[in-house]
């Protein structure tokens, strides 16, 4: 299988993650259904991408990726959706977890090249 194929069916899994979050966060513990019901959908679907792409690339490795980006991608969707703060740890905090993910594509052999 194609890598840029694989890691973009990993990508789009993150995005519907993130979005499922953020849904979550709008649902209000479950109060509101339009959101509770968009947050179900997008996990569904980012749970149906990741499993597809475990076929190809090593749990561990996919799922690093996954959280990840997504704790990344979600602290900016609380920031500007939310008006989430984040102060300096929080910030250095993500530019490590983003190194982390670097450094395992680009130099592991574990991952699927």
């Amino acid at each position: 299988m194609n890598p840029a194929v694989l890691y973009t069916v990993l990508v789009a899994a993150i995005v519907f993650e993130v979005l499922g979050t953020s849904a979550m966060q709008a649902a209000q513990h479950f109060t509101r259904l339009g959101p509770t019901v968009v947050m179900v959908v997008c996990y569904a679907i980012a749970f149906f991408f990741l499993s597809y792409t475990l076929r190809f690339i090593p749990v561990g490795i996919a799922y690093a990726v996954w959280s990840g980006l997504g704790i990344v991608l979600i602290s900016l969707v609380g920031y500007f959706a939310f008006g989430q703060k984040l102060d300096l740890a929080a910030i250095l905090g993500l530019g490590l977890i983003i190194s982390g993910v670097v450094v395992l594509n680009l130099f592991s052999k574990s991952t699927f090249h």
